[in-house]
């Protein structure tokens, strides 16, 4: 009896401890599917914009707490820092000040000088922006990408579009804000591309980054373009974000082969893309507005009252001609309203010449 009884327990399976459900692969394909529906819906109608912000939000106090390690040595090897270091710092900083403060001068002049040709000459107004100074929270993960977060975001009116500039140079541009911080794409990244202007002969061009390495390139030039290497790019500002005159690059490289039209140019961002902490979030360029406009609009008056008193008074003549050529009856032109049938042809024969009349009395 213990034989067939133990042999009916091992015929029995035992009872699975969790239900199965649809093959790993069935799910896969599922998640995989719905996924690729949930992307495309999000860059096309761009639904899950505020989602993303708001869980940016709740993640910025996580992504301080990972900074703190990082913030934590930079504080402490600061602290520590020898004398000698932080003199020769403070010499090199003040001989740098004075240097800047002599070619501010000369800015300040030549903007003064700048103004008065533009209200001489009726131009438009310059262009003037404003900036907020950031600081960089960390780079972008993504290999393929050139991206960086900054701690300024829609609480400090930022703005998607603003150019992104340090102490030497443009980095790159704000292409998207969160509530606390906003997403820098630098100017090396392959999905950004900036307008230039050769400092040397104003040549105007688009540089475009290379992605791969700290580079830019000029694609689309022909092989006698007028450029040569170690030349300064500039923003030209006809894009109204960048404001014009703003270093970008400076060329390092020419390539021109027989089998392309075009001449392969290289190069190198003037900004420190990957080196300073610092950066400046300067506003796009708006038009400054008149600085006589408290003149203008104090004239403005009078000039609608000078043109209300002169309607009357052109009116008036038309009706009062007989009440005027009355008192004028005794004096010598009394005489020309009774010639002036008789001087109709010497008129019409001499339609240039108002003065034939009186030549003919």
């Amino acid at each position: 009896m213990s034989r067939r009884f133990n042999h009916k327990l091992e015929q029995q399976s035992a009872p699975a401890f969790f239900v199965r459900g649809p093959s790993p692969l069935a799910r896969l394909a599922f998640f995989s599917a719905l996924s690729l529906a949930l992307m495309a819906a999000d860059s096309r109608l761009e639904y899950l914009t505020t989602v993303r912000q708001n869980l940016q939000a709740l993640l910025h106090p996580l992504q301080l707490l990972a900074n703190a390690p990082s913030r934590l040595y930079r504080d402490t090897t600061e602290y520590f820092s020898t004398h000698e270091y932080l003199l020769n710092e403070n010499r090199n900083l003040k001989k740098n000040a004075l240097k800047q403060a002599v070619e501010l001068q000369k800015l300040n002049t030549l903007e003064l000088e700048n103004n008065n040709l533009r209200q001489l000459l009726k131009t438009n107004q310059s262009i003037v922006e404003t900036s907020v100074a950031a600081e960089i929270m960390h780079v972008g993960r993504d290999l393929f990408t050139k991206k960086i977060i900054v701690n300024r975001g829609a609480t400090h009116n930022i703005v998607a579009g603003e150019a992104v500039v340090d102490s030497t140079g443009v980095i790159g541009q704000v292409t998207r804000i969160y509530p606390l911080s906003s997403e820098v794409t630098l100017i090396t990244d392959k999905s950004l591309a900036i307008p230039i202007q050769v400092e040397r002969n104003g040549l105007r061009a688009i540089a475009f980054g290379h992605g791969r390495d700290n580079t830019l390139d000029l694609p689309y030039l022909p092989t006698n373009v007028d450029i040569q290497r170690g030349d300064k790019l500039v923003t030209s500002g006809i894009d109204g974000v960048y404001p014009a005159g703003l270093a970008v690059a400076t060329v390092s490289q020419i390539e021109i082969t027989a089998d392309s039209p075009f001449a392969r140019i290289i190069c190198v961002p003037t900004g420190g893309v990957e080196n300073h902490k610092q950066v400046l979030l300067v506003s796009i360029p708006r038009m400054a507005e008149p600085v006589e406009t408290e003149i203008i609009s104090a004239i403005k008056p009078e000039a609608k009252i000078k043109k209300s008193e002169n309607k009357p008074i052109v009116a008036k003549p038309v009706a009062a001609q007989p009440e005027m050529t009355k008192p004028a009856a005794n004096n010598t032109e009394a005489g020309k309203p009774k010639l002036a049938p008789e001087a109709k042809p010497p008129v019409t024969t001499h339609p240039n010449n108002t003065s034939k009349p009186h030549a003919a009395e």
